[in-house]
């Protein structure tokens, strides 16, 4: 699924990989999604790269975190508020 030899960055794979699962509704507005460590199993990936995929999910308006709760896809208001940006 990853591919180490590809020219994107791991992280970047990651996070679409994440991204297709939420717009194909693996993962649902509001249903959790892997935490850094799942995916650091999942995908093989070091805790930092975890944490960027993260990142960039909740920089895209798709996924909202809660302290200690964990990370969640963000309601579908958001996603209607990035297809209006776009």
């Amino acid at each position: 699924m990853i591919d180490p030899y590809s020219p994107v960055p791991r992280w970047r794979q990651v996070a679409d990989v994440i991204k297709g699962r939420i717009e194909d509704g693996t993962y649902p507005p509001g249903e959790r999604v892997p935490s850094v460590v799942e995916l650091l199993e999942e995908f093989g990936i070091a805790t930092g790269t975890g944490q960027k995929v993260h990142r960039a999910l909740r920089a895209e308006g798709l996924i909202v975190t809660v302290p200690g709760l964990g990370s969640y896809v963000a309601p579908v208001e958001g996603a209607t508020k990035r297809a209006e940006q776009s």
